[in-house]
């Protein structure tokens, strides 16, 4: 029985271990399956392509090799062509960046639906589904790799590790970081204890979001006005695009290969069209550079239809210097968002941030939105040879450095001037909504309003005070009567009538005051003998014959005080703690 008592103390811990590895087990799948989806979709594709190519340069093998090495391409390998007409082999390193979104995406919704809870499985740890997810993943990729070796465009080694890698590990680590909430802590443990106590404050989120934020901003800007530029330019030189077109290929199915090149490289061409914007532009071989300035050299260009957009060699013109717009637009993005939300228009005055604030802000968003644009310069071009082409793209560290320059140049200062701006008009709203409350007070705040509000004399232009506020009214005949009067049907002074009063002043008849406390004696006997009358008449029968708190029995009428056909007798008050005869 000793032994039977052990296993079955034993029994949750082995099921708790062998869900914990089924959950890890899922997360590995789920790798493997993304990698797979991305692979076969591409393997299809380039697999059409070849069934519907006229003349087929070769089998089927060779069309898997095509697509195994364009989806290493895809996630950032780098390939090297062998098959060149001088015999040495060539390297292919520019990526197309549409290509990436396909991984990238499937990677991040791998590890995302890993940590989603589920009642048929447990969920792994964050760092658990994490390295699952990767491992799955990169084991699909280094079979991939293999069997492309075998074919006309092997992947280099060294490009396995870095970027393939790191962008698997990085779509992953995006994917964990979703489904946790996206949070911005805590740090490790082995992160200083000062900057983990930063991190922790609400304060620093809120600006780190917000500099995330203008710094998304302003990467789109750029890369917006570069796409612009890429089409105007394409527009300029239709007929040149279009010939180079249809010198490519013949057939139909080999002009929509080139079709589906031309848009896989368009996020390339826009990055490119943002670095010319920016000033520092591109390099078309290694004896030519195409900036706004001046287009220098002879440009090695291979036949494509978007390298027919490329301006003509020689001095800069006006519309090259045009191209400086794209640049002033990112970093008035900038600018705007970072006062968006160091100064709301519509916020409470506690929200503003200081002047410092704003301004760490707008550069922290430039030096993110620099970083950004030269990872993205980093990943559209490289070199496609070893000779003329061995220099083909924007050089990322030029762009990066360009792009900090001009959005934090321009992108504090706008900052600062809009902050100042949205100050200045809160605070002009915020004169005119108390002049407008001023105005017209509120019925409910006045209504509700306590008997022992302190009421001055408005003949003597004393300010009536009624829940914590003060109203200023000013009549039409004197400068103290006040403008309206209460709905109760006691005679008001003022208005000389029951009911609501019209309203007196400079509106006239337009002006329809609330209901609210009378600036009459309200505690006057009179006036407390008229409201106990009518709530008398209105009750039914139901008020009880006897005199209202604090008014002495032989201040009220004998109709009102007898009580069982007896006048009362006068007494004085009782003394305290004695109750009067019955």
């Amino acid at each position: 029985m000793a032994g039977v008592t052990q296993v079955t103390e034993r029994m949750p811990m082995l099921s708790a271990e062998r869900s914990r590895t089924a959950a890890l087990a899922s997360s590995f799948l789920r790798g493997v399956i993304a990698a797979g989806l991305g692979l076969g979709s591409l393997a299809v594709l380039v697999t059409v392509l070849w069934m519907s190519s006229p003349h087929p340069d070769s089998g089927p093998g060779g069309a898997l090799h095509v697509a195994a090495g364009l989806w290493l391409l895809a996630h950032g390998a780098e390939l090297v062509r062998t098959d060149t007409l001088s015999g040495v082999p060539a390297p292919v390193a520019t990526v197309p960046l549409l290509l990436v979104a396909g991984p990238v995406w499937l990677t991040h919704r791998a590890a995302r639906d890993a940590l989603e809870p589920d009642e048929r499985r447990s969920v792994p740890s964050v760092g658990g589904a994490f390295c699952a997810v990767t491992a799955g993943y990169l084991l699909v990729a280094a079979g991939v790799a293999a069997c492309a070796r075998g074919g006309a465009m092997p992947a280099d080694r060294f490009s396995l590790g870095f970027p393939l890698a790191a962008v698997v590990a990085g779509s992953a680590a995006a994917g964990v970081w979703t489904a946790s909430g996206r949070p911005w802590g805590p740090l490790p443990s082995w992160a200083p204890l000062r900057l983990q106590e930063g991190v922790a404050r609400t304060l620093f989120r809120t600006r780190a979001e917000a500099a995330f934020r203008s710094a998304a901003a302003g990467a789109a800007v750029l890369l917006g006005g570069g796409a612009l530029l890429v089409a105007v330019a394409l527009v300029w030189h239709a007929r040149a695009a279009q010939d180079s077109f249809l010198a490519l290929a013949g057939d139909w199915s080999g002009r929509l290969a080139v079709l589906l090149l031309a848009l896989a490289l368009v996020p390339n061409a826009a990055m490119w069209g943002a670095a010319y914007g920016l000033g520092p532009g591109f390099a078309l071989g290694t004896a030519s550079t195409v900036t706004p300035y001046a287009v220098e050299g002879r440009p090695a260009l291979p036949e494509f239809p978007l390298l027919a957009a490329v301006p003509a060699p020689g001095p800069g013109t006006v519309a090259g210097w045009a191209a400086l717009a794209v640049p002033l637009a990112a970093g008035l993005a900038v600018g705007w968002f970072t006062a968006g939300r160091a100064a709301p228009v519509r916020g409470a005055r506690d929200e503003v941030w200081s002047g410092r604030e704003t301004v760490l802000v707008a550069v922290l968003a430039a030096v993110g939105c620099a970083a950004g644009t030269a990872v993205l310069t980093a990943a559209s071009g490289g070199p496609l040879g070893t000779g003329a082409l061995a220099e083909f793209g924007p050089v990322w560290w030029q762009v990066g450095s360009a792009a900090l320059a001009w959005t934090a140049l321009i992108g504090v200062p706008v900052a600062l001037l809009l902050r100042s701006w949205r100050l200045r008009e809160r605070g002009w709203a915020w004169r005119r909504d108390r002049t407008d409350a001023t105005a017209v007070p509120d019925a409910s705040s006045t209504a509700d309003a306590p008997d022992t509000a302190e009421v001055g004399s408005e003949a003597d232009g004393e300010p009536e005070r009624s829940g914590g506020r003060r109203w200023w009214r000013r009549g039409a005949d004197d400068g103290g009567t006040v403008a309206a009067a209460a709905s109760s049907p006691v005679p008001h002074p003022a208005s000389g009538g029951t009911g609501r009063a019209a309203g007196v002043g400079e509106e006239g008849a337009a002006f329809e005051p609330y209901d609210f406390l009378p600036t009459g004696p309200w505690h006057e006997k009179a006036a407390r003998e008229a409201r106990r009358a009518s709530l008398k008449k209105d009750s039914g029968g139901l008020m009880v014959d006897f005199p209202a708190p604090g008014v002495p029995t032989t201040d009220l009428p004998v109709a009102e005080a007898t009580r069982n056909g007896r006048a009362p007798e006068a007494s004085e008050p009782p003394e305290p703690g004695r109750g009067t005869a019955s």
